[in-house]
């Protein structure tokens, strides 16, 4: 089949997060399947410097109509090593060539003409799926992701033929709400305006156009199109998503075995498989707790070590685990290791507590590839204290690392971590640790707990084993999106 995939951000060319992985793991392994693929994304200033001229043909250019006038976009086409299919990069400098994050200023607010950017480009992408450059290229199916690319469902009603369209929502709480009379000004359609439409509490929402005017929606995990259609999960959505349940379909998210894999991973000091696992996180753990700034002392390589990244946002916990952390130093032998970046406040926590625990919690405000996959080898403990998780992606690299998780039971983490009660210790299937509250109190309880394991080696090691045997390769995801499109 010939599939579209249009997306805000997509690995390694741009990323902020876990849909970035998703638009380079997904698209491989479809095709793997022998789907003829193309990727469109934003050409933001920071995938421009990294296109290398003789891989670099121009297509075209196409008009798209913005917040007042016309934009003229250019359509680039690359090679690059990590695709073996084309990718088109949508080139327009007054809306992406800037500094900063693709949504926000370098001082951490939106960017105010987020509307007028991501509508531009929703409109190339409709144009594209029409094949407007004459390229005989027509997808049957157009894939798209998240509010950013919300309202190509509903311009694709001008393309005829008109391909099958599929949204997938990654983060609900990301809506793409804005202004009636942001609306207007884009000139979008007057018949959209309806509670059955994009409008959604006197303004209107990208992502609920999404919604609405897809052929099939999806979620990233099974658990989580469950939740979404609650109130506590749905952001006000949940009756339009109850509405449209006949075309949901919760579909797991797969893990990029070339980058994410303890046997090959480049960034590690030294790979391990199943069978050299503890001579192999060990040699790792050593190699982290000294990039952190810690001794490595026989004796700290003997306590347990508790690892975190992530975005320092509510939704990922970060509070829950924090406000623990004082309690566990107090009560433990165990060491911590944070990364990431976010909220001022939460990342003044973390250096706090690096300060008043200097031998036992360092910190590294801030993302950096390479670490990040130390954390998930070296360390004997994940912790991921979800509010809610759509799907997560560290929980499954974890395992495949054989770093037990500690997870809050929602979303993905529900589809993916099997609590160490005995019943699943006994057979074989237990490969983390799962709390039912999302309190301080239930996830230091659930450390506490998981720590009583950790001194029974041959016991944890049971565990390390169940974790590395789970399979999240795309492939069956892959095989799950094609009898969807063919559907």
């Amino acid at each position: 089949m010939k599939v579209l995939f249009a997306a805000s951000e997509a690995y390694p060319l741009i990323k902020t997060g876990g849909l970035a992985d998703v638009l380079y793991g997904l698209p491989l392994a479809l095709h793997e399947l022998d789907n003829e693929i193309r990727l469109v994304i934003p050409g933001y200033r920071s995938v421009l410097d990294k296109l290398k001229p003789d891989t670099t043909r121009e297509l075209g250019t196409l008009n798209a109509w913005g917040d007042g006038w016309t934009h003229e976009v250019t359509i680039l086409e690359i090679e690059h090593e990590a695709y073996p299919f084309p990718v088109w990069i949508a080139e327009c400098a007054a809306l992406f060539d800037r500094p900063g994050n693709p949504y926000l200023h370098p001082d951490g607010y939106d960017w105010p003409d987020n509307a007028e950017r991501y509508c531009v480009f929703s409109r190339v992408v409709a144009q594209l799926a029409d094949d407007a450059l004459q390229l005989d290229w027509r997808p049957e199916v157009v894939h798209v992701h998240d509010w950013q690319t919300g309202l190509v469902p509903a311009l694709l009603e001008d393309v005829s033929p008109r391909p099958r369209c599929m949204f997938t929502i990654h983060n609900l709480a990301y809506s793409g709400r804005f202004s009636r009379e942001i609306f207007e000004r884009l000139h979008l359609k007057w018949h959209w305006w309806s509670e059955e439409g994009v409008e959604f509490h006197s303004g209107f929402s990208m992502l609920k156009a999404g919604i609405v005017y897809c052929d099939v929606l999806t979620t990233v995990s099974p658990t989580y199109a469950n939740e979404i259609c609650t109130p506590e999960f749905g952001y006000g959505m949940e009756g339009l998503l109850q509405s449209r349940r006949h075309k949901l379909h919760g579909i797991l998210n797969g893990v990029d075995g070339t980058s994410w894999d303890p046997a090959t991973d480049v960034y590690l000091p030294e790979n391990y498989t199943p069978e050299s696992i503890q001579p192999g996180k060990q040699n790792n753990k050593k190699a982290l707790l000294e990039g952190f700034g810690f001794d490595a002392t026989p004796q700290q390589l003997q306590q347990p070590l508790l690892g975190f990244v992530g975005r320092l946002v509510e939704q990922k916990g970060v509070d829950i685990m924090l406000n623990a952390i004082p309690e566990l130093v107090h009560h433990t032998d165990a060491c911590f290791v944070l990364l990431g970046s976010g909220d001022y406040g939460h990342e003044q926590h973390m250096n706090e507590l690096a300060r008043r625990y200097p031998q036992r919690v360092n910190v590294y405000i801030g993302y950096e590839e390479g670490l990040a996959h130390l954390v998930e080898a070296g360390c004997d403990l994940f912790m991921m204290p979800s509010r809610f998780e759509p799907c997560g992606l560290n929980q499954m690299y974890s395992l495949k690392y054989g770093t037990l998780p500690v997870v809050y039971n929602t979303g993905g983490l529900a589809d993916t971590v099997v609590n160490a009660t005995d019943e699943n210790i006994r057979s074989k299937r237990a490969n983390g640790f799962v709390f039912y509250n999302p309190t301080r109190e239930a996830f230091a309880s659930t450390v506490f707990w998981a720590l009583g394991h950790f001194v029974n080696k041959k016991h944890w090691q049971q565990l390390q084993l169940n974790a590395m045997q789970a399979d999240f390769g795309w492939e069956r995801s892959a095989q799950t999106y094609m009898d969807i499109y063919k559907s």
